[in-house]
């Protein structure tokens, strides 16, 4: 078995009793990678459920899935719950927290070095939700659907291998606290702002219409509002989540997705950056949101974040 994928299996079963981020552990031997592919022989976890053909991609370009990862089971009305049938998956910064979701476990996996790229689905935020409260790079991908694939990881590197992204310069970025209609703890929006320094955002009054309702009628589509605004901006940056990690018991009347959701709708991509961290040691992420088809902003902007360079966080 390449050290690799024996590295990430010893690690798993050192941190998987305590944070259950694992459905299932693929133990076969693998095969040589070859050494010409961009992700030869790198382990990857692969959310339970996502689209196969999207784990084919992946394995082609020579990773190794080493198990599928958790996902909230359905009983709960909300997937930002971790809850599931082998358990609750636990956030690493707080076992008493959520991950949230609903790619949990791939956040989970991400985070604690497990391996260095997990996939996911995003839903309403279900891969940008868990990667800002698990403190890792989440990306939702372009998509004319609600639900896009995308992954998890550490290194904006690996963000630009995986979209066989080149050099792209610093964006143009505008900042939203709130969309216009969500409420954001002070403390989310401050250490998120914050974050965005040093792509020296401008700060725009954008008024979406709250998406709820178009959420649950099932409508999607052009936003009018975000074309006009992408007509002079290449990014778009919020906070990533109105609040903190829930406990386990669940988040009340709070609505996590409030500040992604509506890029489902309009099928926009979409990126949790690291923003740092709250005055409970909890982690915040700063959202960013690019034109139809323009992954590449999106990996220079958490460049920017990072620093100008590449880092595994």
């Amino acid at each position: 078995m390449p050290d690799l994928v024996a590295e990430a299996l010893a690690r798993l079963d050192l941190v998987e009793p305590a944070l259950c981020a694992f459905h299932e552990v693929f133990r076969t031997p693998v095969p040589e990678a070859d050494p010409s592919l961009p992700f030869a022989g790198m382990p990857i976890a692969v959310k339970r459920g996502e689209r196969r053909s999207h784990r084919e991609a992946l394995m082609a370009m020579g990773c190794v899935p080493i198990g599928l990862t958790t996902t909230p089971d359905g009983s709960t009305p909300w997937q930002t719950w971790g809850r599931n049938s082998r358990g609750l998956t636990r956030n690493p910064w707080n076992l008493d927290r959520t991950p949230g979701g609903s790619s949990a476990g791939s956040a989970v996996a991400v985070a604690v070095g497990v391996v260095p790229l997990a996939t996911g689905v995003d839903g309403a935020g279900s891969i940008r939700i868990p990667a800002a409260w698990c403190n890792v790079l989440g990306l939702k991908t372009t998509s004319s659907e609600r639900a896009a694939v995308g992954v998890f990881a550490r290194d904006p590197a690996l963000l630009a291998t995986y979209l066989g992204v080149t050099e792209v310069s610093t964006p143009n970025a505008v900042w939203s606290t709130d969309l216009g209609f969500a409420v954001v703890d002070d403390e989310q929006a401050s250490i998120a702002w914050q974050a965005a320094a040093p792509l020296r955002p401008r700060p725009v009054p954008l008024k979406l219409a709250d998406p709820a309702a178009d959420w649950f009628a099932g409508r999607c589509g052009p936003n009018p509002v975000l074309d006009l605004l992408f007509e002079t901006a290449d990014v778009l940056l919020t906070p990533t989540t109105p609040g903190p990690p829930h406990g386990h018991d669940g988040p009340g009347a709070r609505v996590n997705t409030s500040l992604t959701w509506a890029f489902n709708l309009s099928g926009h991509p979409a990126i949790s950056i690291p923003a740092g961290f709250d005055s409970e040691g909890l982690p915040v992420g700063l959202q960013a949101v690019a034109r139809h088809g323009r992954e590449a902003d999106l990996v220079a902007a958490a460049r920017a974040v990072f620093g100008g360079a590449d880092r595994v966080i």
